[in-house]
């Protein structure tokens, strides 16, 4: 399940930012994951939950915003959104098939709630 190590480099990078910032802890973290990242979002809260303690996560709120997939047509530049389970995208002003797919294959963090 590589959803530890995606929780143990978030925890890094918030720990970091907690650092940086003087806080004493972190109440909640919000993060956007893509449905085509890769990262199951009930296996990543259940990581998150189990690393976070003794962390300066302990007691923080998980919030998770799915990104659809978001595609840019290149014929003639409408943004499509698709969901996961599509087998074939095209585009729905043109119907062109030659499409970028824009978002929905990563994770972020968004933001962080943090108490000095």
């Amino acid at each position: 399940m590589h959803e530890y190590s995606i929780v143990q480099s978030l925890l890094d990078i918030i720990e970091e930012q907690a650092q940086k910032h003087k806080a004493k802890r972190v109440t909640k973290v919000v993060v956007k994951i893509g449905v085509l990242s890769g990262v199951e979002p009930h296996l990543l809260r259940m990581a998150f939950d189990t690393f976070k303690e003794g962390s300066v996560c302990e007691g923080a709120r998980l919030e998770m915003v799915i990104q659809p997939i978001v595609a840019l047509c290149r014929s003639c530049g409408k943004r499509n959104e698709f969901e996961k389970d599509r087998i074939f995208f095209e585009c729905a002003k043109c119907a062109e098939v030659d499409l970028q797919i824009v978002e929905g294959e990563d994770m972020l963090l968004l933001s962080l709630e943090m108490e000095e």
